[in-house]
């Protein structure tokens, strides 16, 4: 089991900037670097969209088109941390992001979500 926390949501102001944290935890055979952590988002009436990706081992990122250029992701492997680090910031961008983790080493686990945290992009 992995558990996983966001902290970091909160109200901001259009143009602003953001930076969101994901821990995640597990027992004696959790290795943070053999995941694919994600953050999605979901807003009021839509479905939940991958934002940004990263391969914890490599480094490796990928990001949703509407983000590109504005987010970050990148991740403490000796923390167990993912982040997220969002600039200028638009009124779309408001929702509740979730962090998501997947196993892709030695095999292909199963998908973990957190509880999520509401990020409001208001003047």
């Amino acid at each position: 089991q992995v558990q996983l926390v966001e902290f970091g949501g909160t109200l901001v102001q259009p143009g602003d900037s953001l930076k969101l944290s994901c821990v995640a935890s597990g027992g004696m055979t959790f290795i943070f670097s053999r995941y694919d952590m994600s953050w999605y988002r979901q807003a009021p009436g839509k479905e939940r969209e991958l934002v940004a990706s990263i391969r914890t081992g490599d480094g490796k990122t990928k990001y949703g088109d509407s983000v590109k250029g504005r987010f970050t992701i990148s991740s403490e492997n000796n923390k167990n941390t993912m982040y997220l680090e969002m600039n200028n910031l638009k009124p779309e961008d408001a929702a509740v992001y979730y962090c998501n983790a997947k196993q892709y080493f030695p095999n292909i686990g199963r998908d973990y979500w957190g509880q999520g945290t509401q990020v409001t992009v208001s003047s």
